[in-house]
């Protein structure tokens, strides 16, 4: 089975919780919360075990947090190479409010990390023995530079591994430039990779191939939410559309993209089966409540109905 390991420089434990109603001023009762560990490649990595393909987390961690954050993924059996921090592990609360059905998502900043630390998470992939897949996923917090995707990209291609970036802004922008095998933008990430204010979605297929061509990539997967997404390659396009469902949560549905590309890839080599699959998975994470993310069995039922489109 192919090696996949992802990164995460901002993981986090996720607090989700629910209110009769949210109102300011008043003492809320809250359910019960519900604590999992989160951030960008983690979720990827716990996605990707939900589909029967294990991953490895390498990520920053520590404090009490922490030290919590690494049990909660010892819970699930995820395999991880953990770099030790002086920072504290950040916690997001997520609180639905049950008489509106909405959902709310309070995320921390993130917490810091030495030079010591973020070059540490490099030097444990580029001495991985075995390298198929690196999924780099999630914002950067403070004291990343901006192009150490740029610097992960010389990495996997030394150890000819398939690199896919999911983060936006300058960190983006710079591990476009460098060179990777596939980016997952949704539309205001792509729009801004192109200098725009705006993008239509009759724009998206000549402005990802642009970026293609320019930086190097083999794939760019725009996500649409419930629209679905747009798989972009140099020579071919197509749009996927799921079928309606009943959105309970968003949270994970990106990550759970990813990892459906991922698994996709693994299972069909097809770009665009393992895209329909990605969008499946997708779709799938939006049927659970809180930071659930995609189970198997409602992507596999799911992948039947997502829709494929040439454009």
């Amino acid at each position: 089975m192919p090696s996949v390991y992802t990164l995460t420089f901002s993981p986090c434990i996720d607090k989700s919780t629910s209110v009769p109603t949210l109102q300011p001023e008043k003492k809320l009762r809250c359910s019960n919360p519900v604590l999992e560990p989160g951030g960008g490649g983690i979720n990827v990595a716990r996605a990707l075990k939900h589909l029967g393909h294990p991953a490895t987390a390498v990520f920053p961690s520590g404090g009490y947090t922490g030290q919590h954050f690494n049990q909660l993924l010892r819970e699930e059996n995820i395999p991880s190479l953990i770099i030790p921090t002086i920072s504290e592990t950040r916690e997001n609360i997520i609180v639905y409010d049950e008489s509106g059905g909405q959902q709310y998502r309070f995320g921390m900043p993130g917490s810091p990390l030495t030079d010591m630390e973020w070059k540490a998470c490099l030097q444990t992939l580029e001495e991985a023995p075995a390298l198929d897949y690196i999924v780099a996923s999630g914002s950067l917090p403070p004291g990343v530079p901006d192009d150490v995707f740029a610097r992960l990209s010389l990495i996997a291609r030394k150890k000819s591994a398939k690199l896919i970036v999911d983060t936006s802004g300058e960190a983006l922008r710079h591990a476009v430039d460098e060179g990777l095998y596939m980016i997952k933008p949704n539309l205001g990430e792509l729009s801004k990779l192109a200098g725009r204010e705006e993008l239509h979605t009759g724009d998206v297929v000549n402005i990802a191939r642009s970026i293609i061509e320019k930086g190097r990539i083999e794939l760019a997967l725009v996500s649409m939410g419930a629209a679905g997404a747009m798989l972009v390659t140099r020579a071919e396009a197509c749009i996927l559309t799921p079928p309606p469902v009943i959105r309970k949560s968003t949270v994970g549905a990106g990550d759970s993209m990813v990892a459906g590309m991922i698994a996709g890839l693994i299972q069909f080599a097809d770009p665009i089966l393992a895209a329909r699959y990605a969008v499946a998975c997708g779709t799938a994470a939006t049927l659970n409540p809180g930071t659930q993310l995609c189970r198997k069995a409602d992507a596999d039922r799911l992948y039947t109905q997502v829709m494929v489109a040439n454009m």
